[in-house]
């Protein structure tokens, strides 16, 4: 691939946009499949699972949607960065397949989310510090009853937290660029299913501990309603070890 050259600033334009518009309407399409699967194709099956039957506000979701825009820009240019720290050679992204053992993948991914939850439980405690929270989280807050949208609303300060912390990982972390792509997917399905309003994880024995150490949408839910509890971002143990998660989770 050609580097970047980032004194072309017209190019570098055109290649942001150009990601802008994948990541957008990627997350637009997967955010609109979800909602449509659960809320009207497979409605009557999942009726008792959806946590809050009350109507969403069309002002609600227009500011979702806007909110999302500016989120997905942001992820634009962190992901141009990447590139042009990768065709640079200052990132540990690797392409040649053989370069580590195929063991190593599904690990390289469970190191990248183990990281990538520790360093979000943290800067979201931080988030609602009352003196921080309203130039950073407040936004995202405002949707007490979450939509699909609500998953890239965020405020542009938060949004910037949130990426990051990703150019870093690449940085120290090797990753083969299709195990960094599958994270990017997990990214976008999992704040998709958190923050939907409907728990489509299974019920019964192995579901209740699948539920119990990995966040969902009714884990996430009461997040949005509490405020205190539950700030993990794709597994619960840090909310176990620091004594934050719901007393409605916990005595579980």
């Amino acid at each position: 691939m050609k580097e970047i050259d980032f004194f072309d600033f017209g190019a570098v334009l055109i290649l942001t946009f150009i990601l802008f518009l994948i990541i957008f309407i990627r997350f637009l399409i997967v955010s609109g499949a979800y909602h449509y699967a659960f809320f009207f194709l497979f409605r009557k099956k999942f009726d008792k699972r959806i946590l809050d039957h009350a109507a969403l506000k069309n002002k609600q979701l227009y500011k979702e949607l806007y909110w999302s825009a500016i989120s997905g820009l942001i992820f634009a240019v962190f992901g141009i960065l990447i590139y042009f720290l990768w065709s640079n050679g200052d990132t540990a992204i690797y392409v040649d397949i053989n370069t580590y053992p195929l063991w190593y993948l599904p690990i390289s991914v469970l190191l990248t989310l183990f990281i990538q939850d520790t360093y979000y439980y943290w800067i979201h405690r931080w988030m609602h510090k009352p003196s921080v929270y309203r130039y950073f989280h407040k936004i995202h807050h405002k949707s007490v009853h979450t939509s699909v949208l609500t998953a890239f609303s965020f405020h542009p300060w938060e949004t910037v937290l949130q990426a990051i912390i990703l150019p870093l990982i690449v940085m120290f972390i090797p990753m083969h660029y299709y195990a960094l792509l599958f994270m990017l997917l997990i990214m976008t399905i999992s704040a998709t299913i958190n923050h939907a309003g409907v728990e489509v994880y299974p019920s019964g024995k192995y579901g209740k501990w699948f539920g119990h150490w990995v966040i969902g949408a009714t884990h996430h839910d009461q997040h949005h309603r509490k405020f205190n509890y539950n700030f993990g971002l794709y597994f619960t143990f840090w909310d176990k070890w620091m004594g934050t998660e719901s007393p409605e989770n916990s005595s579980k």
